[in-house]
C-alpha cells in the first residue's frame, strides 16, 4: 500500500515537471505569467538625471516640415548647438534616426564632417531579419529566426564619420517589449545596437569601463527593467534647441537621444511598464541605456531547473496535503504563494526572470484535486455507511440523517401517532432444535426479508428485529397519510406471503411455521433513545407495549388489531370480533378484533 502510495507520489511529480515546462513553452500562459511579472517588477523609477530626449516633436515638425523632406543641414544645425560651446558638450549625441539615402551632396558631406569634428554622436542603422535555416556546430539543420537578411546603413560619408547601433526594437509575442539585443555577430564583426553604443561611448567619456550584461539565446538578447513610463525623462523640442529657446549647457556630460516624437511618425511601442500604454521608440533607448548602466537587466532563469524545482516543491505539497485536513492545506497554499511571489521579487532583484504564478497554478490544481478527492471520497464513505446503516436501521430514518439538514441526530423524542406493527414467527423454537444452524438461519432470513420487504412496500419503517419477532412503526418519522391502513395492509401482505413460502419449507425441510401478528395505534414517544454514544430510533409508550402483548395473543396466521385500528379502517376491512382480552400489564382487558380480508382500490382480499 506504500508503495502504491509512493508510485502515485511520483506519478504527480512527474505530470508537475510536464505541465510546468508546457505551461513554460507553450501557450498564453507564458504571457500571462510575464505580464504578472511585469506589474509586480516594473517600477517607475528615474534615478540617472543625464539623459535627455530631443524630440521630433509636432512642433518641430510644423517648422520644417516632414523629416523626409528635411535637409541634412538641419541635424548638423544640432550637433553643432549641442556642441558650440568650448568645454560645454554632450557626452554622447544618438540620432534614433536612420540617414541611409543621400540627397543634397553638400549638405550630406556637411553633416558628416560636423559629426566627424564633434567625436561623440552615434548614428542609427537597422537589421532586417529573416527566418532561414542554418546548420549548426553538431551538423544539424536548425532555424534561425534572426537571420540578417540585409542591412539599412547611413550613406557612405556620414559611416565614416560616426559610430552606428542598430536601432531595432524587438517585440515579445504578446506584444511588449521587455527584452533588448546587446549585439551581433555579423559577417565576421560584432554589431552593437543603438543603446550599446551609447552606453559604451558614456562609459569612456568618464572614464569607466562598459560591461555588458548576461545574454542568452542567437541573438545575445537580454530583459530590462524600466525606469520610466512614456514622458518621465526629460523631452525638449527639437525647433526650440535650434532656435536657442533652450539653453545647450543642460546637455553637458549628458547622454542626448534625438528621435520621433510625434504620433505621425509611427515610431511608438507597447512598453512593459504601463500595460495598454504607448512609448516612442527613443524613450525605449532611454530605458535601456539606464538599466545598462544601473545593471537592471535580467536573464531567464533555466526552464528545467526551474521546472524541477517547482516539481519538487508541488511534490512535498501534495504530500502535505494529503496528510492535513483542507483547512491547513489551503493556509500552506497561502503561504507557499506569497513565498513564491517574495522569491520571485528577490530573483527578479538579482537579475534572474522566474515565472510568477506556475508554482501557485500548479499547487492549486493539486489543492483542486485533492478537495474534489477528498468531496467524492467523503461521499463515497457517506454512502457505504448508509448502505451498511440500512441493514440494521429503517432506510427512511438513515435518508432523513444523511439528506435532513434540520434533522439533529440527539436524544430525545417527540409525542406522535403512530401505527405500530410487531409479527413473530409461530413455532420458531420448536423448529430450530430438530434442524442444522444453517438451515434454521435461512429460514429465520426468508421469513424477515419477507416481513421487512412488507413493511417497506407500505411506506412503514422497520423499527428493529428482536430474535424472529420484527417491530415497524407508520408515521415516523415522517408523516404517512392513511399509516393505520397501511399497518393493517403489511400485516396482511406478510400474512400472505408467509402462506407462500410455507409450502416451499415444507417440502424441503418438511417443516413448516407461519406468523402472529398484532397492530395498534395510538400516541407514542418516537425518537433517539439510549445514550450518546450509542443511541437506537425507535418509539416507546403503552401504544407499542399494546400492539407487542396483541402479537403475542395472535396464534398462528391471525392479525390481530386494537378496537382503535378497526374504528380507523372499518369500511376497509372485514373482521372478526375476538372480544376483550386480558393483557400483560394491563388492569382493563382490550378489545381485539381478527382481520378476516381488506379491501384495498376497490378489491377485496381474503385469506
Amino acid at each position: 500500500m506504500k508503495r502504491l502510495y509512493q508510485m502515485k507520489t511520483a506519478a504527480v511529480t512527474a505530470a508537475v515537471i510536464l505541465t510546468s515546462l508546457a505551461l513554460f513553452y507553450f501557450g498564453t500562459a507564458g504571457c500571462i505569467d510575464i505580464g504578472l511579472s511585469d506589474r509586480l517588477n516594473q517600477r517607475e523609477s528615474v534615478t540617472n538625471k543625464k539623459i535627455y530626449i530631443i524630440g521630433i516633436d509636432d512642433k518641430t515638425l510644423e517648422q520644417y516640415g516632414p523629416v523626409n523632406t528635411w535637409s541634412r543641414e538641419i541635424p548638423a544645425q544640432l550637433v553643432s548647438v549641442l556642441n558650440g560651446t568650448d568645454g560645454v558638450r554632450p557626452a554622447v549625441i544618438a540620432f534614433d534616426v536612420i540617414y541611409s539615402e543621400e540627397a543634397d551632396k553638400e549638405a550630406d558631406d556637411a553633416f558628416a564632417r560636423v559629426c566627424g569634428e564633434a567625436g561623440n554622436v552615434v548614428a542609427a542603422m537597422s537589421f532586417s531579419f529573416k527566418e532561414q535555416p542554418e546548420q549548426g556546430a553538431d551538423g544539424r539543420i536548425i532555424y534561425n529566426p534572426y537571420h540578417v537578411d540585409y542591412v539599412i546603413e547611413p550613406y557612405d560619408s556620414l559611416k565614416k564619420e560616426v559610430v552606428c547601433g542598430f536601432a531595432n526594437t524587438f517585440v515579445d509575442t504578446d506584444g511588449y517589449v521587455r527584452q533588448a539585443m546587446a549585439y551581433l555577430d555579423h559577417e565576421g564583426e560584432r554589431a552593437y545596437s543603438l543603446s550599446s553604443q551609447v552606453y559604451k561611448l558614456y562609459q569612456e567619456s568618464r572614464g569607466e569601463e562598459a560591461v555588458f550584461p548576461a545574454v542568452y539565446g542567437r541573438n545575445n538578447r537580454f530583459y530590462f527593467t524600466y525606469s520610466g513610463k512614456a514622458g518621465g525623462y526629460s523631452v525638449v523640442s527639437m525647433a526650440d534647441v535650434l532656435d536657442g529657446t533652450i539653453d545647450p549647457a543642460i546637455f553637458q556630460d549628458a547622454v542626448v537621444l534625438v528621435g520621433a516624437y510625434a504620433v505621425g511618425m509611427q515610431d511608438a511601442y507597447m512598453p512593459a511598464i504601463a500595460h495598454n500604454s504607448q512609448m516612442y521608440g527613443v524613450e525605449i533607448h532611454a530605458n535601456i541605456i539606464e538599466a545598462l548602466l544601473e545593471g537592471k537587466t535580467q536573464l531567464p532563469i533555466s526552464p528545467l531547473a526551474y521546472a524541477l524545482a517547482a516539481a519538487l516543491l508541488c511534490g512535498v505539497f501534495y504530500v502535505c496535503s494529503e496528510k492535513m485536513r483542507m483547512l491547513y492545506a489551503t493556509i500552506l497554499l497561502a503561504v507557499l504563494t506569497v513565498l513564491d511571489l517574495v522569491f520571485v521579487k528577490v530573483m527578479y532583484g538579482n537579475g534572474r526572470i522566474v515565472p510568477t504564478i506556475l508554482v501557485p497554478v500548479c499547487m492549486l490544481v493539486i489543492w483542486l484535486v485533492q478537495l474534489a478527492r477528498g468531496y467524492l471520497a467523503e461521499i463515497m464513505r457517506r454512502r457505504r455507511v448508509v448502505d451498511v446503516f440500512k441493514q440494521y436501521v429503517a432506510p427512511q430514518v438513515v435518508d432523513k440523517i444523511s439528506k435532513d439538514k434540520d434533522f439533529e441526530l440527539v436524544l430525545g423524542g417527540e409525542n406522535r401517532h403512530i401505527a405500530v406493527l410487531f409479527v413473530d414467527i409461530r413455532g420458531f423454537t420448536t423448529m430450530s432444535e430438530s434442524l442444522a444452524p444453517e438451515e434454521v438461519v435461512e429460514i429465520l432470513n426468508e421469513y424477515l426479508g419477507l416481513t421487512t420487504q412488507a413493511i417497506f412496500n407500505n411506506g412503514g419503517t422497520l423499527d428493529k428485529f428482536v430474535g424472529d419477532a420484527t417491530m415497524a412503526v407508520f408515521n415516523a418519522p415522517f408523516d404517512l397519510d392513511d399509516y393505520i391502513f397501511r399497518a393493517v395492509m403489511t400485516a396482511w401482505d406478510m400474512q400472505a406471503g408467509a402462506e407462500r413460502i410455507a409450502e416451499k419449507f415444507r417440502e424441503r425441510y418438511g417443516k413448516t411455521v407461519s406468523f402472529g401478528i398484532g397492530v395498534n395505534c395510538g400516541n407514542a414517544v418516537v425518537g433517539n433513545i439510549g445514550c450518546d454514544f450509542r443511541m437506537d430510533y425507535t418509539a416507546i409508550g403503552d401504544t407499542v407495549n399494546t400492539a407487542a402483548r396483541l402479537e403475542s395473543n395472535a396464534r398462528p396466521g391471525q392479525i390481530l388489531i386494537s378496537a382503535e385500528v378497526y374504528e380507523a379502517v372499518k369500511d376497509r376491512v372485514d373482521v372478526t370480533p375476538i372480544g376483550e382480552i386480558p393483557l400483560k400489564g394491563k388492569s382493563n382487558g382490550v378489545f381485539v378484533y381478527q382481520v378476516k380480508s381488506v379491501r384495498r382500490q376497490g378489491v377485496t382480499e381474503e385469506t
